[in-house]
C-alpha cells in the first residue's frame, strides 16, 4: 500500500484521498519541464498537486492554477497547497478542462499534464481510479484542443506519456497545430527500450530537440547521475 503521504525537500503531499499516488511519471514532468519565462502556468489534472507545487518552487513568481475533476483529489490538492510555502500563488479548482477551456478568460504560458492515458483496457471497478487513468473524461483530442485554445501565442504545452500514447498524442498534436519542440526518451535502464516520453509542444513550427534520459543504473535503486541532477531539488535523497 503506498504511504499516506510523500515528503519532499520544500513540501509535504498528503495523498490518501487520491486515486492517483506520487509517481515518478509526476516528478520527472515537474522536474523537466521550461518554467523559465512562465508568469502562468495551468495544470491539468493536478491530482495531490504534485506538479503544480513543484513548478512553484522551481518559479519563483508565477501563478499557477491546478484544476481537477476529482472532488476528494481536489480538496487534498488544496491541503497540500494551503500547507506549502506558495499557497499565495497556487490556486486550486474542482472542474474538468473542458469546462475550464469555456469559462476562464485566462491564457498560459505553460500548460503541463500527466494525463489518463489508458484508452480500450479494461477499467479498473474504483471510478475513480477509471477516471484518473481511462481517457474517457478527458480524450488526447479535447487536451489538445482546450491546450491551444488556452496557451498564449508563445506558450507551451509539456506532458508526460507513455510511448505510444505520446507517439500518437505528437500525431494529434500536429494536425490541430501544437508541433513538437522537445522529447526526452526515458529509459529504466540503460540498456532498455523507452518506457515514456516526455514531450513539449508549441504553436510556432521549430526544429524538433531529442535527448534521452536513463533512470537507473545496472543496479536497482542506483539511479543515474542525470536522473539525480533532475530531480536533486525535489528528492531528499
Amino acid at each position: 500500500m503506498a504511504n499516506s503521504f510523500f515528503r519532499f525537500k520544500q513540501f509535504t503531499v498528503n495523498q490518501e484521498r487520491c486515486a492517483m499516488k506520487v509517481g515518478t511519471d509526476g516528478v520527472l514532468l515537474g522536474a523537466w519541464c521550461d518554467v523559465s519565462c512562465a508568469s502562468e502556468i495551468l495544470d491539468v489534472g493536478t491530482g495531490t498537486g504534485l506538479i503544480a507545487l513543484m513548478l512553484a518552487q522551481r518559479n519563483g513568481s508565477a501563478n499557477i492554477c491546478g484544476i481537477e475533476i476529482d472532488k476528494d483529489a481536489s480538496e487534498q490538492a488544496l491541503e497540500n497547497v494551503n500547507g506549502s510555502p506558495w499557497s499565495d500563488r497556487v490556486k486550486i479548482e474542482n472542474v474538468s478542462l473542458q469546462n475550464f477551456a469555456l469559462t476562464t478568460e485566462r491564457s498560459f504560458d505553460l500548460i503541463v499534464s500527466n494525463p489518463p492515458y489508458f484508452c480500450n483496457s479494461l477499467k479498473n471497478p474504483d471510478g475513480r481510479k477509471s477516471t484518473a487513468r481511462h481517457t474517457d473524461e478527458l480524450p488526447f483530442e479535447d487536451l489538445l484542443k482546450c491546450s491551444a485554445k488556452l496557451l498564449k501565442s508563445s506558450g507551451k504545452l509539456a506532458v508526460v506519456l507513455p510511448v505510444a500514447e505520446g507517439n500518437l498524442f505528437a500525431e494529434l498534436a500536429e494536425n490541430i497545430g501544437l508541433n513538437c519542440s522537445k522529447r526526452v526518451d526515458v529509459c529504466p535502464k540503460p540498456d532498455s527500450a523507452p518506457k515514456r516520453l516526455l514531450i513539449e509542444f508549441s504553436k510556432s513550427r521549430t526544429e524538433t530537440k531529442t535527448d534521452t534520459l536513463v533512470i537507473e543504473t545496472e543496479t536497482r535503486h542506483c539511479y543515474s547521475p542525470e536522473f539525480k541532477n533532475l530531480t536533486k531539488d525535489f528528492y531528499l535523497k
